[in-house]
């Protein structure tokens, strides 16, 4: 890939309690977009939580990454849902993404390449597994079975060298080992579950 990925917007959020169905659950779901430099250390960013952390956050999940050619799909979605208010646009950070990224989708990385960023560098790790969390989010029962079915997922990164991430940043992706792409380990995960 010769072209730059663009980083169009960075999010955080603490985790929160949030009301879904019957349960009141802790989430850190919920990103909102931030103005300036963000310091990133190993675990993620700063200012930023995970509820979960078997299955967000950590070494190998400290940042989570979303393809912004995505949201088109997602809005027309909610509109088929009947979600009221899907009318209005999502704004960046809707679909849980520490960063909304430009010219990079999942068929386009895998696991072990490198995002090179100016004043950080972040590993490719996994691909995003949805949850009931993220049918909250969306404001529909099944919009997690829809990321499972058609794959838009984004990734999670590892930080290889902290710093900052700034909206407005570019990247060129450094290839790794190339042995298996974020879509090939998101179906083979569904294959586990399904059995």
């Amino acid at each position: 890939m010769t072209s730059p990925v663009r980083l169009l917007s960075v999010q955080c959020a603490l985790a929160r309690r949030m009301r879904i169905g019957e349960r009141d659950i802790l989430t850190g779901i919920d990103k909102r977009p931030v103005a300036g430099p963000v310091a990133v250390g190993r675990m993620g960013l700063e200012g930023d939580e995970q509820a979960d952390l078997s299955v967000h956050g950590g070494l190998d999940k400290a940042v989570y990454a979303y393809p912004s050619e995505h949201y088109a799909w997602w809005q027309a979605a909610r509109e088929a849902a009947g979600v009221p208010g899907a009318g209005h646009a999502l704004a960046w950070g809707a679909l849980g993404e520490n960063l909304t990224l430009a010219g990079l989708l999942e068929c386009d990385v895998w696991v072990g390449d490198l995002l090179v960023f100016p004043r950080c560098v972040l590993a490719v790790t996994a691909p995003r597994e949805p949850c009931y969390k993220f049918n909250a989010a969306m404001g529909y029962s099944h919009a997690a079975r829809q990321m499972g079915q058609s794959g838009l997922c984004g990734f999670y990164l590892s930080v290889v060298e902290p710093g900052t991430l700034c909206a407005g940043d570019t990247a060129h992706l450094q290839a790794g080992q190339r042995r298996i792409g974020i879509p090939e380990r998101f179906a083979a995960h569904r294959v586990k579950h399904l059995r």
